[in-house]
């Protein structure tokens, strides 16, 4: 196998970057979701409940964070934030530091409601839960369970074929194939191994660069908004439910926990076992 591509997403549930290689720090990777929306009352907002997050990309920099828009505005918020601590519910963090009121008002102009933009100063406030697969010691940055996301193409090939097959037997045109970008995975790996192989693994090692398996990932409704239209279907949750749903949940991709640090590069080898 191969590392294909490493994608990195700074502010929680915006549009992110394709990176060719990567830090791989204790919490995941180096600039990764260091970064999230607050409601006034500190509730952590997502693209689930506003789609037009995805609508907004943000880009790491030396120091700074470039937020833009697409019609071509931008604003640089400068990293590490000074700002005072808001308080978050975030599980298992009490609260972030806030940015400058430029910030706020930016986004807050651009989602046509009131948010706040906070930075995570030290990961490791922040472990990884043990019902995610956490042991003591393991931090997370702001991702929903696991420092890395890991998706094979092989399984998203399979996926897609259903999807394909789902709809002619509904008496459909077959759809536009499937983009991995709905999944928001961390790293995308392809090889000669079966679809849904990462389901047994229980370690990966990407270049030289060692990880532990946490658990499988289950899927949410924000796989469900296309983020190009911002619009939302009933793909891929309608076929993930009827040939992968067990526990009352339905699974795409894994989880990972670094066991070691160094740097990831697009076309590494990926051994799993």
């Amino acid at each position: 196998m191969r590392l294909v591509s490493a994608h990195i997403h700074p502010v929680k549930s915006l549009a992110g970057v394709d990176v060719e290689r990567a830090t791989v720090e204790p919490w995941g990777l180096r600039h990764d979701r260091r970064w999230v929306l607050l409601q006034p009352d500190g509730a952590v907002l997502t693209a689930r409940t506003a789609p037009r997050m995805l609508g907004l990309t943000a880009v790491p920099g030396v120091d700074s964070l470039t937020l833009t828009d697409r019609a071509g505005g931008s604003l640089v918020v400068p990293e590490p934030v000074a700002g005072p601590p808001a308080a978050t519910t975030l599980s298992r963090l009490d609260s972030v530091r806030l940015a400058t009121a430029e910030a706020h008002d930016w986004l807050t102009e651009r989602l046509a409601r009131p948010v706040r933009l906070g930075w995570l100063d030290d990961p490791r406030r922040r472990p990884v839960s043990t019902d995610h697969g956490g042991r003591p010691g393991d931090p997370l940055n702001l991702a929903d369970a696991g420092p890395l996301l890991v998706a094979t193409l092989p399984s998203l090939r399979r996926l897609r074929d259903w999807i394909v097959e789902g709809a002619l037997e509904r008496g459909e045109p077959a759809p536009d194939p499937l983009p991995m970008a709905r999944f928001r995975p961390t790293v995308v790996l392809d090889g000669p191994v079966a679809p849904f192989a990462e389901d047994g693994w229980t370690r990966v090692r990407i270049g030289a660069v060692d990880f532990r398996v946490a658990e499988r990932c289950d899927r949410c409704s924000l796989t469900l908004i296309d983020p190009v239209t911002l619009t939302s279907g009933r793909e891929p949750i309608r076929t993930l439910a009827r040939h992968r749903r067990w526990d009352g949940k339905v699974w795409f991709g894994i989880r990972l926990i670094p066991v070691g640090a160094g740097e990831i590069r697009v076309g590494d080898p990926v051994t799993a076992d």
